[in-house]
């Protein structure tokens, strides 16, 4: 049995970051992320209700919303799954926040600056994204000059986070490394016996759940491995019909079966099933 929560889970994400009490949590992991100008002091929670429903994407997207007393806000989202149009989603979103700042009346037009923080529990499906864990992405002109500073897109891709305990460098890192191995902790590890870290492990502990919260986190753990599954058959399937076409295309080259299995990984019993079905054709 594990004894901390998975921060994957839409219960274990607002647990961690998204009640009252544990704001300190969320703030001292945001300022891993921010410049030193945009350091927070505290925030405030604000209800996403005028977003538009997404209701397709809620088993897979969690999100919450603040804005800090300075004027900074914050979209900082837990994604589990992969969605479609995952940049124009993104950007989509945080026309909300710039909305919610247009004022009655006279309006010079002058934002508070927007972050839109994506925690990945999947690798994108680009190249060059899948070799890069952080990407920060500002609105720059052609000579990559930061045009706009007030918009800034934060993404992590937590895969692809590999750092062991004696690799950790920054508080960032650490707050990565926690996030990563959280469901996979039996006690605090050394590295990461401060109190800010101390109280986020307290927070996560299954055994200060109440009787209802455990019922909730249970169930919500269950949507995430049902959806982690249901990836991951997708995947399988995908690849296995790829092996299928080039295996295909190999017997049709006249290439011999040990030679088809190697590369595509099939079995010689699965290539010479597959070349009798493709004679017989």
């Amino acid at each position: 049995m594990a004894r901390y929560i998975n921060p994957y889970t839409d219960f274990g994400f607002k647990k961690l970051f998204g009640e009252e009490a544990n704001k300190d949590l969320l703030i001292d992991f945001l300022n891993q992320l921010l410049p030193p100008h945009h350091q927070i002091a505290e925030l405030n929670f604000r209800n996403p209700e005028s977003l538009a429903d997404m209701s397709a994407e809620r088993k897979a997207i969690f999100d919450i919303h603040c804005k800090a007393l300075s004027g900074e806000r914050f979209i900082v989202e837990m994604q589990k799954a992969k969605v479609k149009f995952f940049k124009d989603r993104s950007l989509f979103y945080v026309t909300f926040p710039i909305r919610d700042q247009a004022e009655k009346g006279e309006w010079n037009f002058k934002l508070e600056p927007i972050y839109f923080v994506a925690i990945l529990d999947f690798e994108y499906d680009e190249a060059e994204e899948r070799r890069k864990f952080r990407r920060d992405v500002l609105l720059k002109d052609q000579d990559g000059d930061v045009f706009f500073d007030k918009l800034e897109f934060k993404f992590l891709q937590m895969p692809l986070f590999n750092k062991g305990e004696t690799e950790l460098k920054t508080k960032f890192d650490k707050w990565c490394y926690f996030l990563k191995n959280l469901e996979n902790f039996d006690h605090i590890p050394g590295i990461l016996n401060e109190p800010i870290f101390q109280k986020a492990f307290v927070t996560a502990e299954l055994a200060g759940l109440n009787a209802e919260q455990r019922d909730r986190y249970e169930q919500s753990l269950m949507q995430y491995r049902d959806l982690k599954s249901a990836i991951d058959t997708a995947v399988e399937e995908a690849v296995e019909e790829r092996e299928i076409e080039i295996a295909k295309n190999a017997i049709l080259e006249g290439a011999n079966n040990s030679f088809i299995a190697k590369i595509t990984g099939l079995t010689v019993e699965q290539v010479e099933q597959l070349r009798s079905k493709t004679e017989e054709n």
